[in-house]
């Protein structure tokens, strides 16, 4: 297992990924999780994922929101069709190399009875943020049978993580996290207000100068939504209880790094083990009719 460095992550090699420090309780697995789990850049193949303390320049790496279970408000149900009877399993993608199964199978990130494709992320993750047009071109090939969630994370404090995973549920808890998803991350990685880099963008921001929760409702206010309520929300008892579950969720899915994809808490992937960022979105559609086939 590669030490992790406290530091943003990106990348040095074709995919990379910001990973949390190693943790020997994180949640159980069948099958060890690689030593890190995250794309970085849409490359073709996989290549050794590094964590390097430096600058943001190169910056790739990623993380992901958390849903409640009891709403899933902002799952997108997929429109397309499946026939179990034709799943057909495909020898190109192998258990324990390219995804790997939570054993036991963990609680699913919403309440659904359909089949959940969970992006694990970070607005503050640049692999997320590269991974994020194929996050929604996988959300609208899901067969009707199943649904997209999102689980935002906090293990890198230093990147203000915490903050943007805070901001994500308390946008879902107002009914804004869907359509100001994309400003979010625009927020961060195009017009930088939101961004934890300096604005000579060698380095991290000290921590006191990160964008707080009261920045991040500016952003939240151009879709209706009040700064006031919305700063009171993500400090209010219900938003500490979803954060909470969040990062048991996280540990549960044995999740050391973003993006990470979980199939209906039985299946996690990444960018190095599926191979890519498109093979992410082949192998999450090869799991999805797996799990409806009932294999």
């Amino acid at each position: 297992m590669l030490k992790r460095l406290p530091i943003l992550c990106f990348a040095v090699f074709a995919l990379a990924a910001c990973s949390q420090g190693h943790d020997s309780s994180a949640a159980p697995s069948a099958t060890p999780a690689p030593a890190t789990t995250a794309t970085t850049t849409p490359a073709p193949a996989p290549a050794a994922p590094t964590t390097v303390a430096g600058t943001a320049a190169a910056a790739s790496a990623s993380t992901t929101a958390a849903v409640p279970a009891a709403t899933g408000t902002d799952a997108g149900a997929g429109t397309g069709s499946t026939d179990a009877a034709a799943f057909v399993e495909d020898p190109k993608w192998v258990e324990g190399k390219n995804y790997f199964r939570i054993d036991p199978a963990q609680p699913k990130v919403t309440n659904t009875d359909k089949i959940e494709v969970t992006e694990v992320f970070s607005y503050a993750c640049p692999s997320c943020n590269n991974f994020h047009p194929l996050v929604n071109k996988l959300a609208t090939s899901l067969p009707s049978n199943a649904v997209m969630a999102y689980l935002p994370v906090s293990f890198m404090p230093q990147e203000n993580f915490p903050m943007f995973q805070r901001a994500y549920l308390t946008a879902q808890a107002l009914g804004v996290a869907e359509k100001a998803n994309d400003a979010i991350y625009d927020a961060v990685w195009k017009s930088r207000e939101l961004s934890s880099m300096r604005a000579d963008q060698q380095g991290l921001k000290p921590m006191s100068d990160l964008p707080t929760i009261e920045d991040a409702a500016k952003v939240y206010a151009k879709f209706g939504v009040d700064p006031k309520e919305f700063v009171a929300v993500a400090n209010s008892f219900s938003i500490n209880t979803q954060v909470k579950r969040s990062n048991e969720l996280v540990k549960a899915y044995g999740v050391e790094g973003t993006p990470t994809i979980v199939i209906d808490g039985k299946y996690r992937f990444d960018g190095p083990s599926a191979g890519g960022y498109a093979q992410m979105v082949e192998l999450a559609q090869y799991l999805v009719a797996k799990e409806a086939a009932g294999k």
